[in-house]
């Protein structure tokens, strides 16, 4: 089980750095510190879409009134 949550957690470091969430369309990649700010939510709102990249962020997107405010700072 925690192998399982460690490597879902990966992915989602990975996701998010790989989608460029802090750049928006500009393409590059997240900071450490965005990821961990965009984490929880993705837990919280996207977790279904884990590991679609463009999926997660479409996800977040959608939801910019439900994010904590770090992570909706990041898509700010």
């Amino acid at each position: 089980m925690i192998r399982k949550l460690a490597g879902l957690t990966l992915a989602v470091a990975l996701t998010l750095s790989a989608a460029g969430v802090s750049a928006g369309e500009r393409g590059h990649s997240g900071t450490a510190e965005e990821q961990a700010a965009c984490t929880p939510d993705v837990w919280r709102l996207c977790a279904a879409y884990i590991p679609r990249e463009s999926r997660i962020v479409a996800c977040l997107r959608a939801n910019r009134a439900k994010l904590s405010p770090a992570c909706r700072k990041v898509f700010s």
